[in-house]
């Protein structure tokens, strides 16, 4: 049997990572609760109103139609908490610039939602380093509910969601 090649120069090894503040259990059920939602300008969305859905800061977020209108939007930081207020009075499947309402800069563009629709992914990072591994992803297509959030480099609204605990 062949010895499988392991190339030990660029090999590395890490400590399990640190538990970031932006993420947090809300119960033995897996609930994620998005604690803090940076823009691309480093501003934390989270709590940037008083809007709160079951105690928690809602995570805001500036949107543009096609036709020109604009508002900001107050997300439910629970993840698949399909909650929201403020600028809602958009149609289903209408395609948004998704901006920070700090200073209006659009998100990052992470890539193409693969289910079909189109839709892109878009970040808001878990923390101020503004990193892509540590990320929400949320998509531009209004009431297209494919959110993923990202943490060292993991999947794990995908996990939470496939797994019961």
């Amino acid at each position: 049997m062949p010895k499988e090649h392991v190339d030990t120069r660029n090999l590395q090894v890490h400590d399990i990572p640190q538990q970031h503040d932006s993420l947090q259990a809300v119960s033995d059920n897996v609930t994620l609760v998005v604690t803090q939602a940076f823009g691309p300008g480093g501003d934390n969305l989270a709590g940037f109103s008083d809007i709160k859905f079951n105690g928690y800061p809602a995570v805001s977020l500036l949107l543009r139609t096609p036709d020109g209108r604009e508002g900001v939007v107050h997300l439910s930081p629970i993840h698949g908490d399909k909650r929201k207020v403020g600028f809602t009075d958009i149609s289903p499947g209408t395609r948004c610039t998704l901006l920070c309402p700090v200073t209006k800069r659009p998100l990052d563009k992470l890539g193409p939602v693969d289910d079909g629709s189109g839709a892109h992914y878009y970040a808001l990072y878990l923390t101020p380093k503004l990193t892509k591994g540590h990320a929400v992803a949320i998509t531009d297509i209004w009431d297209h509910f494919h959110s993923r959030i990202v943490d060292d480099e993991a999947v794990i609204s995908y996990w939470a969601q496939t797994h019961a605990i």
